[in-house]
């Protein structure tokens, strides 16, 4: 198995553990110190995890649109790829098509995300 195809593997196991919103093994798959860069700037891994934990959010469902783009240097890997995704923020309902970006690590013999970054697909072509 290629690295490229490893981390896919762990990327695509994360995805089925935020759609479940089990946030212990969600937590599985980052770095301690992994940070969500979106619109409002970043955010540290124990608020997402906390919010998954308590229901203050959660995800329905995520779709990968399109082949994602992986590139490996080395023990750093980047996953580039366009997600569709539904779930509720404090009960109130949303869907989200964006582009992520995730920098993988290997660490200690495992693939974690150091770092994720989305945007909203703004091109008229795809939504």
């Amino acid at each position: 198995m290629t690295a490229a195809t490893e981390v896919l593997a762990v990327s695509t196991a994360w995805d089925a553990a935020l759609v479940r919103n089990d946030a212990q093994l969600i937590a599985t798959y980052m770095a301690d110190d992994w940070v969500y860069i979106g619109p409002a700037g970043p955010t540290p891994k124990a608020d997402i995890i906390g919010w998954i934990g308590s229901g203050q959010l959660a995800h329905h469902t995520m779709e990968a649109i399109g082949a994602p783009r992986v590139s490996v240097y080395g023990e750093t890997a980047v996953i580039t790829s366009r997600k569709r995704s539904t779930g509720t923020w404090d009960g109130v309902s949303y869907a989200a098509d964006e582009w992520i970006s995730e920098t993988f690590a290997l660490l200690e013999g495992r693939w974690l995300c150091i770092l994720s970054h989305k945007c909203p697909n703004l091109d008229p072509e795809t939504h």
